[in-house]
């Protein structure tokens, strides 16, 4: 074995893009490839369920609030693993929105509400999310896990 092959294996980064049109339908073929993505990094059907489930969130923000079902309007969605550090962006074309004007899932008055957890969900499962707003509109969103760290993680030292 060459001596730089392992370097080379540290700094390989598994890269899949997707983008989409505005229909709800789409949302499920996201989901599955971030599951899949997640799964075959080692971590259990469990762990993969959850990351998908914030995928899934994101996804349905992007096409609802974001393109306004818009369906000549695109989302796209990009995942990077890089070793153990799943990264995914996820970005709209719409007009944007004030995270700081959602309202909080968990206060008494929202409890029985159907909708407005998505961005909870997101927190929930995953270690970091972040947004950015493009000037000539569109949002991204910036989620990462440490696969290495998520519950569920699927032992490695067999």
């Amino acid at each position: 074995m060459p001596h730089d092959f392992q370097g080379s294996m540290e700094r390989n980064v598994e890269r899949i893009e997707i983008t989409i049109s505005s229909r709800f339908e789409n949302i499920e073929l996201v989901q599955v490839i971030a599951e899949h993505l997640c799964e075959n990094a080692g971590v259990d059907e469990d762990g993969s369920h959850w990351i998908g489930m914030a995928v899934r969130e994101a996804v349905a923000n992007a096409i609802k609030h974001g393109n306004k079902l818009d369906i000549r309007k695109k989302v796209s969605a990009v995942f990077e693993l890089a070793g153990h550090d799943l990264e995914i962006t996820i970005q709209d074309e719409g007009a944007g929105f004030d995270p700081e004007k959602v309202s909080d899932p968990l206060n008494p008055q929202n409890l029985m509400k159907t909708s407005g957890r998505g961005i909870f969900y997101m927190k929930t499962f995953m270690d970091r999310i972040a947004w950015s707003f493009n000037p000539g509109g569109g949002t991204s969103l910036v989620m990462t896990k440490n696969l290495e760290k998520a519950s569920g993680m699927a032992s490695t030292n067999a």
